[in-house]
């Protein structure tokens, strides 16, 4: 048995390249005129880059790998910037309410003590120690003498600054994050899916073109039929008015025939409007524009090149199992399943994240005014203005660091969804079991239909045999004087009902033959 569907495989590769591949270029020289004339793998291939389902399945299909980049965007390092500007328009006194102020108070007297001490030790006879009052007003008429304020004269908090910059910078790196490094296999996993979907939407789509081509073809060669049998009758009611006018045939015969000629241009109408709806539909699901004339090449026939590849039932099971999208996105979910229960029960572990932060701090006043002394000089000062960048107003601040997050109890909640993810495998595991009978049933009806149509085809080919003979035997004896006109378009009746079963016949294995195809999963080629 495995050496059977081991060859069943190898012939099934051999003949999945039966379609000519075609560029896209090829494709919109097909397509470029008014009037779009093609064969059926031509039909595919056109679908194959045209189709709308197609063409939004390969967005999707992007939108699967920007996925999988945006999961891993989560373990790469996360890098914020930061500003902020204040104006401070009043800032209360932090000392307010509490002692303190007064040792700010006491600064005037340390300065009087560190001059007085200075005075007594110099050695200078000239310079003695001042009383504290005195002290004061010599340093006031210094800052007068200088013209300047002397600070804090003017009232204001002298702990205010009005303006207050800080620019950072913050940089995060993950050490350990479960559910990041799950949900980038996660992700992973989800464009696999979308592949598998891409190749299922593909099988789709050829499965559909096959059908509306088979349709449209149908279509068109009942129109030729009956065509075909307008044109007899036609020349069938000229020899019966002249056989009347003959005195040959009643008048009754010519009149029954006119009135099957009109009923049957009326249904050769009808059917020409069948044939020009298929083709739009063709043309629709070619995704081009349905304005333009789509011609067929091809006829409805059969030969024995349409035999299926694989007609083991058991062997194109297993051809089934390895090729079909849908099995694999089966798995695929499964594994996404597991990948998702990785995820939550990573909420039972800690994240570890290691972090370095700068931030450039500016405490900026508006009145940037610096009062120092005049060296070798008493109670003389000097006022300048600190630019707006001066050092003392900016400062840095680097820090760096690792930083832990344990959720250690959230009332059981990470247990009960991992009992949930544990029964979407569960559930997950028995809709591919369903999925496995379900594919071996439809391989079985499929492999049926074939051989239903088949056996259909063989008889109508028997039929249309014997309704071509007899049509010549109708015609014959009618052109001998030995047969009615009647009697020959009865035969014509049945040769053209004849041909039109063959054509249903051959229509419905076409149709299970492309059912059966879609049923293994037979691989279609990429548009190049």
């Amino acid at each position: 048995m495995t050496k059977k569907i081991l060859l069943g495989v190898f012939i099934l590769w051999i003949f999945s390249g039966q379609i000519n591949q075609i560029k896209a270029q090829d494709v919109a020289d097909l397509t470029s005129g008014d009037t779009v004339t093609i064969t059926l793998d031509e039909a595919i291939q056109i679908a194959l880059v045209n189709n709308h389902l197609l063409r939004k399945g390969l967005l999707d299909l992007d939108r699967a790998e920007a996925q999988i980049r945006e999961a891993w965007g989560s373990v790469y390092p996360q890098v914020n910037a930061s500003g902020s500007y204040t104006r401070n328009l009043r800032t209360p006194n932090p000392f307010a309410g509490s002692d303190a102020g007064g040792l700010f108070e006491s600064f005037g007297a340390v300065d009087w003590l560190a001059f007085n001490e200075q005075a007594r030790t110099d050695g200078d006879p000239n310079t003695n120690p001042i009383t504290f009052d005195e002290y004061l007003d010599r340093q006031r008429q210094g800052y007068e003498d200088a013209g300047i304020a002397p600070p804090g004269s003017d009232g204001s908090n002298p702990f205010a600054v009005e303006n207050q910059f800080e620019f950072g910078l913050s940089i995060t790196q993950a050490i350990y994050n479960g559910a990041a490094f799950s949900a980038i296999k996660a992700s992973q996993q989800f464009r696999e899916l979308s592949q598998d979907q891409v190749q299922a939407d593909r099988q789709q789509v050829v499965q559909e073109v096959k059908n509306s081509f088979y349709s449209a073809l149908l279509a068109k060669e009942q129109v030729e039929v009956l065509r075909s049998s307008v044109e007899r009758l036609r020349v069938t009611v000229e020899e019966t008015r002249r056989s009347v006018e003959a005195g040959v045939l009643s008048r009754y015969d010519r009149v029954s025939a006119e009135v099957e000629l009109v009923n049957l241009e009326t249904n050769l109408i009808e059917a020409e409007n069948q044939a020009e709806l298929a083709a739009k539909n063709l043309a629709l699901q070619l995704g081009i524009p349905t304005q333009k004339e789509i011609n067929l090449r091809g006829k409805l026939e059969f030969n024995e090149s349409m035999q299926p590849d694989v007609a083991d039932k058991e062997i194109a099971y297993e051809i089934a199992l390895q090729q079909r999208p849908d099995i694999k996105q089966t798995a695929s979910l499964l594994e996404l399943r597991s990948i998702e229960g990785e995820v939550t029960k990573s909420r039972y572990f800690p994240t570890v994240n290691a972090f370095a932060n700068f931030a450039y701090i500016g405490s900026v006043p508006s009145n940037r005014t610096a009062i120092s002394p005049v060296e070798g000089q008493e109670f003389a000062f000097t006022a300048s203005d600190r630019s707006f960048f001066d050092d003392s107003y900016w400062n840095e601040a680097v820090s760096v660091g690792l930083r832990m997050n344990w959720n250690i109890f959230n009332g059981f909640q990470t247990r009960m969804q991992v009992q949930q993810n544990k029964i979407d495998i569960k559930q997950a595991e028995i809709d591919r079991e369903f999925q496995m009978n379900a594919v071996y049933l439809e391989i079985d009806q499929t492999l049926k239909n074939l051989e239903t149509s088949l056996k259909r085809i063989r008889s109508q080919e028997r039929n249309l045999e014997q309704a071509e003979l007899n049509y010549e035997f109708a015609l014959k004896r009618l052109q001998e004087g030995a047969g009615t006109a009647l009697q020959e378009r009865q035969a014509s009746s049945l040769l053209d009902q004849s041909k039109l079963n063959y054509l249903s016949a051959v229509y419905d294995y076409l149709t299970a033959l492309s059912q059966y195809e879609k049923s293994i999963g037979k691989q279609v080629l990429d548009a190049q």
